[in-house]
């Protein structure tokens, strides 16, 4: 792969990896928050803002490669479902090892699993909501010489065009959306 197209390819997912990224770091300035040393917590923020980071980039590829639709919760909570304990498995196993020394799962690994998968789904909502905030307005400013973003930003703006054209139809229906007031007098 040339470096051109590498290039292009990293600024295409640039979305995805920052709002995962930023989540794990996040994550980690709560475990300083709450006490932890300052070591601790960057090595957990770290162990966690990195495959987040890489499972935001793959979440963009999919949407960029139409393998997902554009902001729907469903296909997004499918990934995170996936996405987001494999994540979190990782920073459990890093972080023990860089602190201790030794890798080592948690004491109930499906327990431990399972417990992700559901809080999957609040995190599935907190990305998508960023990401369709952030990537849009990415695109739009790459595309002049990003022929893929460039094609990214126009699929997303003739699905906004779609949605308020539907919303437009359904304020109409019920009779122009605001209805004057008749004072009763």
């Amino acid at each position: 792969m040339s470096a051109m197209r590498l290039y292009r390819l990293a600024e295409l997912t640039l979305p995805g990896l920052a709002v995962g990224f930023v989540a794990g770091v996040a994550a980690g300035g709560l475990a300083g928050f709450v006490g932890q040393p300052a070591g601790w917590a960057l090595v957990s923020a770290l162990t966690l803002a990195v495959p987040l980071a890489l499972a935001g980039a793959g979440y963009t590829m999919l949407l960029i490669n139409e393998r997902v639709r554009l902001g729907g919760f469903a296909p997004a909570a499918l990934y995170w479902l996936v996405a987001f304990p494999v994540a979190r498995l990782l920073h459990e196993v890093l972080t023990r090892l860089v602190l201790t020394g030794e890798a080592g799962l948690p004491p109930d690994p499906l327990g431990f699993l399972a417990y992700q998968g559901i809080v999957s789904a609040g995190f599935a909502i907190g990305f998508l909501w960023l990401h369709e905030r952030l990537a849009p307005r990415w695109w739009r400013r790459v595309s002049e010489h990003n022929p893929r973003a460039r094609e990214v930003y126009l699929r997303y703006a003739e699905h906004a065009r779609i949605l308020y054209e539907a919303k437009e139809r359904r304020k109409a229906a019920r009779g122009g959306g605001v209805r004057k007031a008749t004072s009763a007098r």
